[in-house]
């Protein structure tokens, strides 16, 4: 993977890129494994730090797809510090909460999704160790919502039918979206 800022060698900043949107078919796919940590992925990591932290509303986590990256990388910081999860998988899943989330790539909606109270994942970590831990409460909704979008899902698929969605002022979904939330299609 190249860095087009790398490549650029002009020595300009390059304009930050944008967070896709749920019609987007990239947010569709399924991401692939990183490989090799190298300093075009570090700046990447940098950059999705930076797009979800400006973003409005302001993320706290990210996912690599929701920028047009294909590959298994998420970042999270939700006031405990910057976390990288490079190829991060969920070993197991423990009891059941709901609870309501939002998406960056879904602007201005929000939902009650049922997830794992608890989990337990590996991944490899920015300096290239491989490390096993468990997550409760935030981090482990935020890093079950993340790892669906290197799986090709959006938290929306968890929403049922009829079931009631939340809407910031001023924010619409479009016609073709409404629709699959009210017949239940979730693609």
């Amino acid at each position: 993977m190249q860095n087009e800022r790398n490549k650029a060698g002009s020595g300009e900043p390059q304009p930050m890129r944008k967070v896709l949107d749920c019609d987007s078919p990239i947010l569709r796919k399924k991401s692939k494994p990183i490989t090799k940590i190298d300093d075009d992925l570090i700046d990447l990591i940098k950059e999705m730090f930076v797009i979800m932290k400006t973003t409005a509303p302001k993320g706290i986590g990210f996912a690599a797809p929701q920028i047009g990256e294909l590959i298994r990388l998420v970042v999270i910081d939700y006031g405990e510090g910057e976390m990288v999860f490079i190829n991060p998988e969920i070993l197991s899943r423990e009891g059941e909460c709901i609870y309501k989330e939002g998406c960056l790539s879904i602007p201005g909606l929000w939902a009650d999704v049922k997830r794992a109270e608890k989990i337990r994942f590996a991944c490899t970590n920015r300096r290239g160790k491989r490390v096993e831990g468990e997550a409760t409460g935030i981090l482990a909704r935020v890093l079950q919502h993340e790892i669906d979008h290197l799986d090709g899902k959006l938290f929306t698929d968890y929403i049922e039918p009829g079931q009631e969605i939340e809407l910031d002022e001023g924010v619409t979904l479009p016609k073709r979206f409404q629709e699959k939330l009210m017949k239940g299609d979730k693609k």
